[in-house]
């Protein structure tokens, strides 16, 4: 693989971590400096989000989140490149592991992984760490190197499988009810085809069901991990597996899960994902936002 991305990678894994965030917080600066469009985004859900934020606020949210963007990227490096006992060391899992561990051994269990910067780390840690058999849901990127590269880091740890987005439904559900662990981020905008329409912040967003319709069909339980960006590391934080989910109302069961991820966002909301237009697909009759 001799994209030059890749080879910037391997070449500052060995990097000392405090150099590295370093270097990441100069890009993630010039980044929300140059990159106008994407800033616009960012300010654009905030502003959507937490309209009771002063502008001011808002700007140095997404200042933030430019810059835990950048060091969350360049710490790829060393996830994927550094040996294994490197991430072993630098990413610390809290809360209730063992709950996860037991649910990846008697049964099928969901991580609820949102889209904070750190989600590759906390995967990672917990393939690692936890987890005897995982799963994921990968999406194809456009460049067969980066797709390559992707892939191979995220199989890296622990006995994995990649589940393709286009393949649909079964291959998931199969490798649940073989006893997989399944790594989920459904809080993105997917589009309208298979979306509902359910408040994210007050705002109504669209989201795939996938979460309470995956438990269902593959008997699991919903255990989240929500990953920190820390100076030494990250700390994911395993959370109690829900009580009474899903239920047999799927859009309550999506609405749940959005306003359970608000309080997850709003304990640290400059490493969420708001480079993400999440409010791309509009009900019908309303103008677009972005």
């Amino acid at each position: 693989m001799s994209h030059p991305v890749i080879l910037f990678m391997r070449a500052i894994a060995p990097l000392p971590l405090p150099w590295l965030r370093a270097l990441g917080s100069v890009v993630g600066r010039s980044l929300f400096a140059l990159a106008r469009s994407r800033r616009r985004v960012a300010l654009t859900n905030l502003r959507l989000c937490f309209p009771h934020w002063s502008e001011a606020q808002r700007r140095e949210v997404a200042r933030r989140s430019f810059i835990a963007f950048s060091q969350a990227l360049l710490d790829r490096s060393w996830l994927w490149h550094s040996p294994p006992e490197v991430a072993r060391q630098r990413i610390r899992l809290v809360g209730a592991v063992e709950e996860f561990r037991q649910g990846s051994r008697n049964g099928s269990v969901i991580g609820f992984g949102p889209h904070f910067y750190g989600m590759d780390a906390g995967g990672c840690a917990v393939m690692q760490q936890v987890v005897e058999r995982g799963s994921t849901i990968y999406t194809r990127q456009s460049s067969p190197a980066v797709d390559a590269w992707l892939r191979a880091g995220r199989l890296r740890f622990g006995n994995v499988i990649l589940l393709s987005r286009n393949e649909g439904l079964k291959p998931i559900v199969r490798a649940m009810r073989e006893g997989r662990s399944l790594y989920l981020l459904p809080d993105m905008d997917f589009g309208p085809q298979e979306s509902i329409f359910v408040p994210f912040f007050g705002v109504p967003a669209a989201t795939v069901p996938s979460l309470p319709r995956f438990a269902r069909l593959g008997n699991a339980r919903v255990v989240p991990l929500v990953t920190r960006l820390t100076p030494d590391g990250y700390e994911v934080q395993v959370h109690p597996a829900w009580t009474d989910y899903p239920t047999d109302d799927v859009e309550a069961d999506t609405r749940l899960m959005n306003e359970r991820l608000e309080g997850y966002i709003r304990e640290m909301p400059e490493q969420y994902y708001w480079v993400h237009k999440r409010f791309k697909t509009r009900p019908p009759g309303e103008p677009p936002v972005y």
